[in-house]
């Protein structure tokens, strides 16, 4: 049966960590984004995000999008500075028209830091930038 089930590479779909001013408190916070860079929508987007090492790991954080328009993106979580030290995986499972497609996007352990940030597509901003 699992040999039945065909899932599609996953293509112009990214995760990207981007460090931002938090308006409210004047401090600069790594928030996680999700970017659909395709000219198609997304549905049923699911998230599952966790930091992990050898010694520690995370609760797996759970996040639902019912839709992600085309040329879009949007806001999965914020990260702190402690997580930045784990490898941070987030796996995505959303829908395209009638068929399901699933990859897992990870950020290894101190690869989120300022002499990593490049221009993230769609948002204009720089960020750490996983395809």
């Amino acid at each position: 049966m699992k040999k039945d089930i065909k899932i599609p590479d996953v293509k112009d779909v990214h995760v990207a960590v981007v460090q931002e001013q938090h308006p409210e408190y004047k401090t600069q916070d790594w928030n996680a984004y999700i970017i659909n860079n395709s000219d198609k929508d997304l549905e049923t987007v699911l998230i599952v995000s966790q930091g992990y090492s050898e010694k520690k790991m995370t609760p797996p954080m759970r996040h639902t999008l019912a839709k992600l328009p085309a040329r879009s993106y949007a806001k999965i979580e914020y990260l702190q500075e402690k997580v930045l030290e784990l490898n941070n995986e987030f796996k995505i499972t959303f829908f395209e028209g009638n068929q399901m497609y699933d990859k897992s996007y990870l950020f290894r352990k101190n690869t989120i830091n300022l002499k990593a940030l490049q221009t993230v597509p769609l948002m204009q901003l720089k960020g750490v930038l996983v395809k």
